[in-house]
């Protein structure tokens, strides 16, 4: 029970991204574990204009491994991420 609401709350944030009700730095900023859960390339692909492809780009070239969660962000990789993509 607890695995699919924990599954309902991210589908819920990345939702949020996606219509930018929640902007990337709020994601990052977040303290609520479920963000902290979020893959970071599940995160970014549900921003606006960012897909697949940009997305692995953008965490390539940060030095972001593709199975990074979002809690596992160091300080440089965060802002990183905001410089890269906007808000």
């Amino acid at each position: 029970m607890k695995a699919a609401e924990a599954r309902a709350a991210r589908a819920d944030i990345k939702a949020r991204l996606k219509m930018g009700s929640m902007s990337l730095s709020e994601a990052l900023d977040s303290d609520d574990p479920n963000v902290g859960k979020l893959k970071v390339v599940a995160m970014l692909e549900s921003l606006p204009g960012v897909g697949k492809v940009k997305a692995r780009r953008v965490m390539e070239e940060i030095g972001i491994a593709e199975n990074r969660r979002v809690q596992g962000l160091g300080a440089q990789q965060r802002s990183a991420l905001r410089d890269q993509l906007g808000s």
